[in-house]
């Protein structure tokens, strides 16, 4: 094993995903000094505030802008998946995994570094197929490729654990299908970074192989979601077995129980038919470390919630925006508006900040008001009505019942939600230049606490199928004749 060197420059390419959202650090911290970090939206990347990395907008998708990211790098790391896009997912990674392998050749790349999925022969859900034909697809180019492979994730965030936390602690009652049944070794997020950390030390003997990781021990789904209920101190739910209740079946409804985005959480159970077996006996010998068990990663992921070490926006489960409570969903759910106004960012930002107070909402002000009275009536601040100042906002007011928590002169103003709810909930007006006037988006965010959040959310979908249209509408007409 060896020192990468100080000279040697190493992409994360995915940068603002789950994986690469916290790579970036553990590099850094292993001695890594020259990271590139790229991603689709380089404001999101920016807003991590990564210092002494280089932060660039690629797309695998979009070859033209992948000679940009690749130059100079020596060590790729490829972190990208595109299951979030639906039901043609399979065919956008073969592409995207097509279009880098090639960039990486043209631009002198010595390895890449793919992090894929544990793929038993027999699986046959297009995730875990997908995940083996992408890196079949990487290697099919002339830049050496080591790929690692991983079953579930423990750690906050991770696309599979908050779909376990959504089910445990959204559900009073669940009806388990078989594949709660089937065993999979769980590997710790740190124990993951460990070895993607320690890979690219590799000499070349390595290049080319095919390295499984997995934690100390092997769970079943449903010994993991009594695990995880247990260290959240909450009650597990009334299990009751359904044995007809199949992988695809269970994907159909599970968008009502999880906040993680329904295409990733539905590809994830329905890869959930077969056992997972690691064959990490390599790995283990090339990049030896303390692998965590089950509940001592689920308690490592929750201390790190508490101590504010997550890499999260309020959208991805900040802890702050969440209560300082496990049982908020760590994922949102969502509701928007959108509106089109020949008045410019300026003039609408001016308009924005007026939000409350005596200009109230702009739009459907009887609905904002009926709300508020109900709030008030169930003991919350809903009455509690004003501003420090009428024209102007600063980090920390409270407008009416909200506070005021994020804001980005003429770009967007963030306002956390104060009545008595089940739940946590930010509203964010974003204001962006288009087409000679201003694009404005109405956000709603809702980070549900356990059955009751859930409820609360579904009972206002019919007012937020309206709400924010109009509200958006509303600010476009007023800022047109301010």
């Amino acid at each position: 094993m060896s020192s990468p060197s100080s000279q040697e420059l190493s992409l994360v390419f995915g940068a603002s995903g789950y994986i690469g959202s916290n790579l970036v650090p553990w590099l850094i911290t292993a001695g890594h000094s020259r990271i590139r970090a790229a991603a689709r939206n380089l404001s999101v990347l920016q807003a991590r505030g990564w210092a002494d990395v280089e932060c660039v907008a690629a797309d695998a998708l979009k070859p033209e802008t992948l000679a940009v990211a690749l130059e100079g790098v020596t060590t790729a790391y490829y972190l990208v998946h595109s299951m979030g896009a639906g039901k043609a997912f399979g065919d956008l990674d073969l592409l995207a995994a097509r279009h880098f392998a090639q960039a990486a050749a043209d631009a002198g790349v010595k390895r890449i570094i793919y992090l894929g999925g544990l793929a038993p022969e027999s699986a046959r859900s297009e995730h875990i197929v997908s995940r083996r034909q992408t890196g079949d697809e990487l290697r099919r180019g002339t830049v050496p490729v080591i790929e690692l492979r991983a079953g579930i994730i423990v750690g906050p965030g991770s696309a599979a654990f908050e779909v376990m936390r959504d089910l445990v602690l959204h559900l009073p009652v669940m009806l388990t299908p078989r594949w709660v049944s089937r065993r999979s070794p769980p590997i710790a997020l740190e124990n993951l970074l460990h070895y993607l950390t320690q890979v690219a030390r590799l000499d070349e003997s390595v290049h080319g192989e095919i390295l499984d990781t997995a934690g100390s021990e092997y769970l079943t789904y449903g010994e993991m979601m009594r695990i995880l209920a247990e260290e959240a101190e909450h009650r597990p739910p009334l299990v009751i077995p359904v044995p007809l209740l199949s992988p695809k079946l269970s994907s159909y409804w599970l968008h009502l129980v999880t906040s993680v985005p329904t295409p990733i959480a539905r590809a994830l159970i329905e890869g959930l038919k077969e056992d997972y077996v690691a064959h990490d006996a390599r790995a283990k010998a090339l990049m030896p470390q303390k692998l965590l068990g089950f509940r001592a990663a689920v308690k490592r992921s929750f201390a790190a919630e508490r101590e504010h070490r997550v890499a999260a926006r309020w959208t991805e489960g900040a802890f702050a925006f969440r209560q300082q409570r496990l049982d908020y969903g760590f994922y949102a759910k969502k509701a928007m508006g959108s509106a089109w106004s020949s008045a410019s960012p300026e003039e609408v930002w001016r308009l924005v900040q007026r939000i409350g107070g005596q200009q109230r909402y702009f739009a459907l002000n009887t609905l904002w008001t009926l709300r508020e009275w109900l709030d008030w009536m169930l003991g919350g601040p809903g009455r509690n009505r004003g501003r420090r100042d009428p024209d102007l906002l600063r980090l920390g007011d409270m407008v009416d019942s909200w506070r005021v928590v994020a804001m980005r002169e003429e770009q967007s103003l963030t306002l956390a939600f104060g009545m008595r709810v089940p739940g946590s909930g930010i509203l964010e007006i974003c204001i962006s230049p288009k087409n000679e006037g201003t694009q404005i988006e109405v956000h709603n965010y809702w980070h549900p606490a356990g059955f009751w959040g859930l409820l609360y959310w579904y009972a206002m979908a019919p007012a937020h199928a309206i709400v924010f249209d109009a509200m958006a509408r509303g600010i476009a007409k007023q800022a047109e004749h301010s």
